[in-house]
């Protein structure tokens, strides 16, 4: 039973995610995507220290500086998400995003040294292609929204990655306080900077934000932590993946974009490589064996 809510709370993580690309791209067009970017971390630092106040209290230097680490590649893949998306869809910042879970093992190769199995060369030779299918334009050139949205995928990548690692040994909780902090410090350095304190208050443009805020960052983040202790990684990975699904569901029905078949095969390219890495197809291996039995 425990099993099947951590699933479900996943579930929820992955739409209320893939809701978040329309709700960005709504916002886009009241706001800088630096602005967008300061106030969504804001509003995730405010809620949840007010909600973990008293935890707050027994934080330990080394969450600091692990949470510190993992805010900033948070804060990076999320500018260049945003701003990928005022060059690109909705939907394909959605589909590239979700390359980053393609990449982690790469990561874990260059660090680590461990070898990448035969799966996950499979699986990212699959997100390649789909990749080119998604992105790349007859004659040949990438658009510059996909490019920034790679490299968002590479920075979500590597906050999977350093997150993976940080959490076996701090509170996940605190961890999620502190990088919340740092990105939305980060947010407000960057604004600051390129003089864009002014901000024009509307419904349209204020709802999305904090529907991003509120939604995207805070409760997203807690669910998924808290509902990541009812189920197993791999499965974690897969439902969380199909954010980008979502994502291209609500452009769709909200923003009336076209879908394409390039866009399907893309799309559908990424998915299944995203599953092949992440599961090594052990499902099949048991159905036989049970075919067998």
């Amino acid at each position: 039973m425990r099993k099947y809510i951590g699933e479900l709370g996943l579930t929820i993580v992955a739409i209320i995610w893939g809701s978040g690309f329309v709700a960005s791209a709504v916002s886009l067009e009241h706001y800088t995507p630096y602005q967008i970017l300061a106030i969504r971390f804001l509003i995730g630092v405010i809620l949840l220290s007010i909600i973990f106040f008293k935890r707050i209290k027994q934080i330990k230097k080394s969450t600091i500086i692990k949470g510190a680490v993992i805010g900033i590649f948070l804060y990076l893949a999320f500018a260049l998400q945003t701003v990928g998306l005022v060059y690109t869809t909705p939907s394909k910042n959605a589909f590239l995003t979700a390359v980053n879970v393609v990449i982690v093992p790469f990561i874990a190769l260059l660090i680590f040294k461990r070898k990448i199995d035969k799966f996950e060369l499979f699986g990212a030779i699959l997100a390649i292609t789909g990749i080119g299918v998604l992105s790349l334009k007859l004659s040949g050139g990438v658009n510059f929204g996909d490019f920034l949205t790679l490299l968002c995928a590479v920075g979500f990548a590597f906050h999977i990655f350093c997150t993976a690692q940080f959490v076996k040994d701090e509170d996940p909780v605190l961890l999620t306080v502190v990088q919340m902090m740092t990105a939305s410090i980060l947010g407000l350095i960057v604004i600051l900077f390129k003089g864009e304190m002014n901000f024009t208050v509307n419904f349209e443009g204020g709802s999305a934000v904090l529907y991003l805020g509120v939604f995207s960052t805070t409760i997203a983040f807690l669910l998924q932590t808290v509902a990541q202790k009812f189920t197993t990684e791999t499965n974690a990975a897969i439902i969380l993946s199909t954010e980008a699904f979502w994502g291209m569901i609500f452009s769709v029905i909200i923003l009336s974009e076209v879908l394409t078949v390039k866009m399907i095969i893309g799309a559908v390219l990424i998915l299944v490589a995203i599953i092949v890495s992440e599961t090594k197809l052990k499902f099949l291996k048991k159905k036989n064996c049970k075919e067998i039995l």
